[in-house]
């Protein structure tokens, strides 16, 4: 699941606002609809669920041991450490088997104290969050809880070695993947309806991850029905593969900013050299956009840093969305992005830059009861006309971005060229 990082509020004129003291009423008031609309649901199906159930010792034995089973996984990840950036789990091996063995209910409450664990002893970011994945997970889980006990009846029939129930149970894995994901992706299209469903869905990655996660569940729901003190030697496989799951994340995580996702300035340096050295070999174009952000600083000033971050996030997924996959972007600090477009001549990096331009013209923030809109400067530079490395071709960008500073911002500039002297012309004195 996807987890921001902590941000500090600054107030508007020293004036304490309600979004400053509850980051959800900052955002677009359809998200703030949707994350209470699906808590809700959450939990009004819990409440009747609670009065319709029977309390028997062996299922509450069953959902401490799994509990425990996570609890320790998250121990784990907390000694390791998980910086913002770092986003998946291997948490569905003790939810699925809760959803799979117990009454509906279980799958409801299972992710209530795994959560909070994960926010008191990993990572606490905002709450909202943590309640709105508590509440996915428990739907899709009393979902599938629901769908498993109607079709299979009795969970025993998993360990008796026949085909018909694992399938079943494999099957309900999957609608419990598809339902928990489907809750979010509505949730992150909302938050920004300008991202495309495949970028808030699955990638290659991603849908690799949920079948290892899967599968890892309903061996472990098999394991446990086998019996509980099994689950001592399921835990250890469970452990280890969450700590290569997440040295995965952490190395991705050290080449990416936190805070928009792109790559950072030593990861874009480090990839735009070697674009660049691919570029001298084959004599192709290639052109380099820095991207500041107009008045950035009045946006804190008079927003606060929350609102500033939600600039930068916004800004950062408009670059991601109309720009090649093998468009090198990163954050280069602050307020500017860096652009490397291979493959691209004057004419072509100006018309991006200004499609660019315009679509962050007309991208909103909401702010209480008002959008907020901002603008870019942009500065270009090309290969082998304004730079021939990357240093030249960033100071030159540079220089150009200053210029379109100088000349009123909400613009596209190239640097400067002193016209050419005529041959055997000489330089003018003084």
């Amino acid at each position: 699941m996807a987890v921001s990082s902590h941000t500090s509020v600054k107030p508007r004129g020293g004036v304490v606002t309600l979004a400053d003291r509850c980051p959800l009423f900052g955002q677009r008031r359809p998200l703030v609809v949707y994350l209470c609309g699906v808590v809700a649901l959450g939990l009004v199906v819990l409440a009747f669920s609670i009065a319709a159930s029977d309390v028997r010792g062996t299922d509450v034995l069953t959902f401490t041991a799994l509990m425990l089973c996570g609890a320790a996984c998250i121990e784990a990840t907390r000694r390791l450490g998980m910086p913002a950036g770092v986003s998946r789990d291997l948490l569905s091996a003790w939810w699925l088997p809760v959803a799979l063995l117990l009454p509906p209910v279980y799958a409801l409450l299972a992710p209530i104290p795994l959560q909070i664990l994960l926010q008191k002893r990993v990572r606490e970011t905002v709450v909202y969050r943590r309640v709105f994945s508590s509440a996915a997970i428990g739907l899709a889980g009393y979902a599938t809880s629901t769908l498993f006990h109607l079709v299979v009846g009795d969970p025993s029939a998993l360990t008796a070695g026949a085909g018909g129930p694992i399938l079943m149970a494999i099957g309900c894995a999957v609608v419990f993947t598809v339902l928990n994901t489907a809750l979010i992706a509505v949730a992150a299209h909302t938050a920004d309806p300008e991202s495309s469903w495949r970028e808030v869905l699955w990638d290659r990655e991603s849908l690799t991850l949920d079948v290892v996660e899967l599968c890892l569940g309903v061996l472990v729901t098999i394991t446990c029905k086998l019996g509980l003190p099994l689950l001592l030697l399921a835990l250890p496989p469970v452990v280890l593969l969450q700590r290569s799951l997440l040295h995965a994340q952490l190395q991705a995580a050290a080449r990416t900013d936190a805070k928009t996702g792109l790559l950072n300035a030593a990861a874009w340096q480090r990839e735009a050299d070697t674009e660049i050295g691919r570029a001298r070999r084959t004599g192709e174009t290639l052109a380099l956009l820095i991207i500041d952000i107009d008045h950035f600083k009045r946006v804190n000033d008079n927003y606060g840093h929350l609102i500033g971050d939600q600039v930068l996030i916004g800004v950062a997924a408009m670059l991601r969305s109309q720009l090649r996959d093998y468009d090198v972007v990163g954050r280069f600090g602050g307020e500017e992005f860096v652009v490397l477009l291979p493959r691209t001549d004057t004419v072509e990096a100006r018309r991006v830059a200004e499609r660019l331009r315009s679509r962050i013209a007309r991208m909103a923030v909401p702010v209480d009861e008002t959008m907020l809109s901002v603008t870019v400067s942009t500065g270009i530079a090309i290969m082998s006309v304004h730079g021939d490395d990357l240093i030249e071709l960033l100071a030159a960008a540079d220089l150009a971005l200053y210029r379109a500073k100088e000349l009123g911002r909400d613009r596209v500039c190239l640097p400067a060229i002193p016209p050419a002297r005529p041959p055997g012309a000489q330089p003018a004195s003084g």
